[in-house]
């Protein structure tokens, strides 16, 4: 079911559908662009923002900026896989 919700969501048009900047930044990491991810949430302050930006950031290995943005977002890094977390993200962002 969750494999099938990533792959529905990365065939969506990010245009047409109007993302957000978190689930837009989920769409490029889903692309494999993780520059283009990390520009949509960079620059935001919010926790929705800072916990995406966490997870870019644990993806790219950076463990300590990643443990900074997960505090920011009042959450502590999850004990997951990351392509568990990157589902359960676009989930979360999907319903908002």
């Amino acid at each position: 079911m969750k494999n099938e919700l990533a792959f529905t969501f990365l065939k969506m048009d990010p245009e047409k559908e109007l993302f957000g900047p978190e689930l837009l930044a989920l769409w490029y990491d889903g692309k494999g662009d993780w520059k283009s991810a990390h520009d949509q949430v960079d620059h935001l302050s919010g926790k929705s923002a800072a916990r995406v930006h966490a997870y870019l950031h644990r993806k790219e290995g950076d463990l300590w900026n990643a443990d900074y943005w997960y505090s920011k977002a009042g959450e502590k890094r999850p004990i997951l896989s990351l392509e568990e977390e990157w589902r359960d993200l676009v989930e979360k962002f999907l319903r908002v």
